[in-house]
């Protein structure tokens, strides 16, 4: 018997069928993907970032980060804004608003001066967009006017908000570039400037490889590269980190929604973004390797996930996890859990005994003649790499939860399920 669970969220004051966008990017840049993206069963689209400036593209541009067989890792993207005319994508907009009113349409926009943000929030508003996002955080544009290079200075974050907002009825969400230590600094700017809306996070800047056959980075674009924005599963954990930043800043979390972007591939990945406080779920590149109907792996994925722990929408869990990310000055620390190996699920490979005796606590003692290894529960300090390294499911597992010297015992919660 199918799952069914009810995925519709109110995304700022917009009635959305799901959480699952498309991230504004190569995927969402015409009429016809679009379309494509909305029919595969996509909620809304972030349409590619739209400008008074037409990009002028290098070739190649782009570049992937591969380890152990993986096919893609992190991906480099070096490509701007719209290559587009302004109108063409003006006309893109409003035929796909007035083809599919059900979907979701939110106009990225990006100017370099007030009067080119508000002539494109005006726009944009007439063509029919149900949101508009301000792209403060591109950071492959040519021009220091446009991009990250705008997202890390907090008053010109505030100042272009302002601007869109006054020429706007419709609610506006500023993109934060994760190329700085602290996103709360210019989100706030986005607030004080009148944004409705945080979505994080774009691109970090990179260098992915380096071609030994030029000696320049990749791509290679005649003998030559830059450093510009990297994406993909590699930079999942930077992204929830600045999410669970956002989501833990009381005036922050209090004035605006948010937006969750970056490494998203999986069901799994857009439900720890939402666990985490955002409302909203952006993706590219897992589009990039697998097409449009990776939403349907998310949408089914995510109902019978609900399914299982019991939620009916996604208002029951949003959030759900951002107490228990504390200081690491409030961690309990009163204790160690000690591995534990299953002999009967241990193949012999000895990469736990490699990796504690290299790279640890010398706390596995290997039995050459067998093959097998054993926990020294006096060495073992509980660090967990052996369970990190270990090739086979559940073979290492938390064991014995010891106290350290004169700390009092106490109940403790573990995790015991390891994938």
């Amino acid at each position: 018997m199918a799952v069914k669970k009810d995925l519709s969220i109110n995304y700022l004051g917009v009635k959305c069928e799901n959480p699952f966008f498309l991230s504004s990017s190569p995927v969402g840049s015409n009429y016809e993907m679009v379309a494509k993206a909305y029919e595969a069963g996509w909620g809304g689209v972030f349409y590619k970032t739209i400008g008074i400036f037409i990009a002028d593209e290098c070739s190649p541009r782009f570049d992937i980060t591969k380890k152990e067989g993986t096919p893609w890792l992190g991906f480099k993207n070096m490509e701007q804004i719209s290559d587009k005319p302004l109108d063409v994508n003006l006309e893109n907009i409003f035929k796909l608003k007035r083809d599919y009113p059900d979907k979701i349409m939110v106009a990225t926009i990006m100017g370099s001066c007030d009067d080119e943000w508000v002539k494109l929030s005006k726009l944009v508003t007439d063509a029919g967009a149900d949101l508009i996002e301000c792209n403060f955080s591109c950071p492959q544009m040519t021009s220091h006017s446009m991009g990250s290079d705008v997202g890390t200075n907090p008053e010109l974050v505030e100042q272009y908000s302002r601007a869109v907002v006054s020429a706007t009825h419709l609610p506006v969400i500023a993109k934060m570039t994760p190329n700085l230590a602290n996103m709360e600094i210019p989100a706030l700017a986005a607030i004080k400037g009148g944004a409705k809306g945080i979505s994080a996070i774009n691109t970090v800047k990179s260098i992915t490889n380096i071609d030994f056959e030029n000696m320049s980075g990749m791509p290679v674009v005649n003998g030559k590269s830059s450093i510009s924005g990297y994406s993909g599963a590699a930079v999942k954990p930077i992204a929830l980190r600045f999410i669970a930043n956002l989501a833990q800043h009381p005036e922050i979390i209090k004035n605006v929604e948010l937006s969750g972007i970056g490494g998203i591939e999986t069901w799994r990945d857009a439900v720890e973004f939402l666990l985490l406080g955002a409302r909203n779920t952006q993706v590219t590149t897992a589009v990039m390797q697998y097409g449009y109907r990776i939403v349907e792996d998310m949408i089914n994925g995510t109902m019978h996930w609900m399914d299982e722990q019991g939620f009916n929408s996604l208002d029951d869990f949003i959030g759900k996890a951002i107490g228990q990310i504390i200081p690491a000055e409030n961690l309990d620390r009163d204790y160690k859990v000690i591995a534990k190996i299953n002999e009967k699920k241990c193949i012999g490979c000895g990469r736990c005994y490699v990796s504690c005796f290299d790279a640890a606590h010398q706390a596995i003692d290997w039995d050459q003649k067998k093959r097998k290894p054993s926990v020294d529960s006096e060495k073992c300090v509980g660090c967990h790499l052996c369970l990190n390294v270990c090739p086979v499911a559940d073979c290492i597992v938390p064991g014995d939860v010891i106290f350290k010297k004169g700390r009092e015992a106490h109940d403790v919660v573990l995790k015991k399920a390891y994938e």
